[in-house]
């Protein structure tokens, strides 16, 4: 298998590095290689985080050059618009279109774009958008949207569904197990 890339992007405290660790240990459990890698920014203030997730056959660097990734999973619609250029050409993007203003906007130093969907579709006119906190709630915990994002490329993957499902069942525990397998599954419907 060629090596398929994945890049995920949000703000510090959605759970973009557990969507990560998600994705990193079902390729692993599905005994591929995995290479994988993360910048935290301001994450602990509301800043960008972006993660890259990359499994194959062999993998040899962890790092997703623009223009190469398969997926581009964002949990915020201004982040999918800053990672765009990540995507390769007839790359898929899922995007949270729940808006989250950063700090320079917060603080009034900055506006937020009103066009921000439409710059999407134009970069990417097969991106798809769904209301991923709205579907966490559904499923029991707001905090969930990083699985309802997860979920949301399942079919996408080269990994099979129930070993994305096993591995949340794992690092879940008995912290949420059913909520976030309710946010994986009601991201996959809404996809």
């Amino acid at each position: 298998m060629k090596v398929f890339n994945i890049v995920i992007a949000g703000v510090g405290g959605q759970g973009v590095l557990m969507a990560s660790r998600v994705l990193a240990e079902s390729a692993l459990a599905s005994s591929m290689d995995v290479k994988q890698n993360e910048v935290h920014g301001m994450a602990q203030r509301g800043g960008s985080v972006i993660s890259f997730v990359r499994i194959g056959d062999k993998v040899h660097s962890p790092v997703v050059m623009p223009g190469t990734a398969d997926i581009l999973i964002s949990f915020e619609p201004l982040e999918a618009l800053r990672y765009l250029h990540y995507l390769k050409p007839k790359g898929k993007l899922v995007y949270n279109n729940v808006t989250i203003n950063p700090s320079t906007v917060a603080s009034g130093l900055a506006t937020y774009p009103t066009d921000v969907e439409a710059q999407i579709a134009k970069g990417c006119p097969e991106a798809h958008g769904i209301d991923a906190l709205q579907i966490a709630k559904e499923a029991g915990n707001a905090k969930a949207v990083n699985m309802v994002m997860v979920g949301s490329v399942m079919k996408g993957l080269p990994i099979d569904a129930t070993v994305v499902e096993g591995v949340v069942r794992e690092i879940s525990r008995d912290k949420g197990v059913e909520v976030n397998l309710a946010a994986l599954r009601g991201g996959a419907e809404a996809a």
